[in-house]
């Protein structure tokens, strides 16, 4: 906990603070990740704990999450349960009544209205070898409805549409307490202990990408970003503080081949048994 925390703070103090993000008069919202509320493929308790403690002076803070297919979202929530108080809550994305009209990828949706501005919306995701991503990906939980995967077939319009509808992601948080690898139900989970933090979620993102040995530039989402002006995906124009960019790279390519090892050699085992 005390790690992850002086960790964050550090990589707050990196990018110059958020001192206008943190304020007596600013709600604040994090929509956690969550892939699968039953393994690791979640914000960690660590580092949602370390973004609840930057944020000192908010009056509330809401850790949000929508109802999908995996189940409701205050169950999902419930990974979290440690950090509630009266100023954090878990807050349903699915059941607010209080909505707002937003175009996205031709369907007018309503959101929660928590999540248009002034309130500063945090968006926190696991680091993982996924083409589709983390931090923006999360965005699709913004979507109240159960049946999300209707918009699989134009991700990076969807997205990029419910970006621009909150008007930017404030701060973005790509956890890499674990990194995951492979797609569920046959995904794996290493320890990284990561943190990327940045006021840019499309530059985090490609940071992230990078890292996982995928070319950002290549990637959909991060091209079509570009082509929106939304955000920088080329890793030599991403300014990356603290550990070296090199440095990182390489742990994490030596953490995948040995994840890489170990899935092969309990499918060999499988197989003898």
């Amino acid at each position: 906990g005390s790690d992850a925390r002086e960790s964050f703070n550090q990589a707050i103090q990196l990018i110059g603070g958020i001192d206008d993000l943190n304020t007596p008069q600013r709600l604040v919202i994090v929509k956690v990740g969550v892939f699968d509320h039953r393994t690791n493929h979640h914000t960690s308790v660590n580092v949602a704990d370390a973004i609840i403690n930057s944020f000192d002076k908010a009056p509330k803070i809401f850790l949000a999450e929508s109802e999908n297919y995996k189940g409701k979202a205050l169950e999902r929530l419930q990974k979290w349960n440690t950090l509630f108080s009266e100023r954090v809550v878990p807050f349903d994305l699915s059941g607010d009544a209080e909505t707002k009209q937003v175009k996205v990828a031709d369907e007018t949706i309503g959101l929660s209205h928590i999540l248009f501005k002034p309130n500063v919306f945090v968006s926190t995701h696991v680091l993982r070898t996924y083409e589709k991503g983390s931090i923006l990906k999360n965005l699709l939980g913004l979507i109240p409805d159960r049946k999300k995967v209707r918009f699989h077939k134009r991700l990076e319009e969807t997205l990029l549409d419910l970006y621009k509808a909150v008007g930017v992601v404030d701060l973005a948080v790509l956890d890499g307490t674990y990194l995951c690898s492979g797609i569920e139900p046959s995904s794996s989970s290493t320890n990284a202990n990561i943190v990327i933090v940045g006021r840019n979620a499309v530059a985090v993102e490609a940071v992230g990408y990078a890292l996982v040995g995928l070319d950002p530039e290549k990637v959909p989402i991060i091209n079509e970003a570009m082509n929106r002006g939304i955000g920088e995906g080329r890793i030599d124009r991403i300014q990356v503080l603290g550990e070296s960019f090199e440095s990182a790279k390489e742990k994490i390519t030596q953490l995948l081949k040995a994840s890489k090892k170990k899935t092969k050699k309990s499918k060999t085992e499988k197989k003898a048994n």
